[in-house]
């Protein structure tokens, strides 16, 4: 049924619904947070920007997902906005059931202010502080105050497009130069 009207519009096909959204390129993230001694990571699509003034942030996070409980027991977490260099960090870190345990082993990473993984292949860095957990669906989204945004250098973006990862063209100049 995909590319004509559903037959009950008040509830569209889970397969068209997924496909739709699939439509809507995304920027790549890497969310990251440690929780219980281990650092936590999630490759993220579902990232936005909510506010200026205060700066806020947000990510959704399946409840199911080993990642939930980990942020929402820590009030400290980072963003990590990917560019193509980080296709195969992405990827990794999207792999359900991979080990918790030394999971960021593979991927280059340095530590925030509050000693939360940032990925090296980053185009920037975000660190924030949940201010709000809202209940949506299957998921939740964790509403962040930024304590500091940092651009990495300039390369190609990372997208998401139809179930697969995609470059943005050429490298922009970098914007603080």
């Amino acid at each position: 049924m995909t590319g004509q009207q559903p037959d009950h519009p008040d509830h569209p096909d889970h397969h068209d619904f997924k496909a739709a959204m699939g439509s809507l390129a995304s920027g790549v993230s890497v969310v990251t947070c440690v929780n219980d001694g281990f650092d936590h990571a999630m490759t993220a699509s579902a990232v936005m920007s909510v506010s200026l003034e205060p700066q806020l942030i947000a990510v959704g996070v399946a409840r199911t997902a080993r990642f939930w409980s980990a942020i929402h027991s820590q009030r400290h977490w980072a963003v990590s906005i990917l560019g193509g260099a980080a296709r195969d960090h992405a990827s990794w870190l999207a792999t359900s059931g991979r080990p918790l345990q030394g999971q960021l082993h593979r991927v280059p990473h340095s530590r925030g202010a509050h000693g939360v993984a940032l990925i090296d292949e980053a185009l920037a860095w975000i660190e924030c502080e949940t201010k709000q957990v809202v209940t949506a669906g299957d998921h939740d989204l964790f509403i962040a105050k930024v304590h500091s945004a940092r651009l990495g250098p300039a390369q190609s973006g990372l997208v998401y497009w139809r179930s697969q990862y995609r470059h943005l063209g050429d490298p922009i100049p970098d914007p603080t130069a």
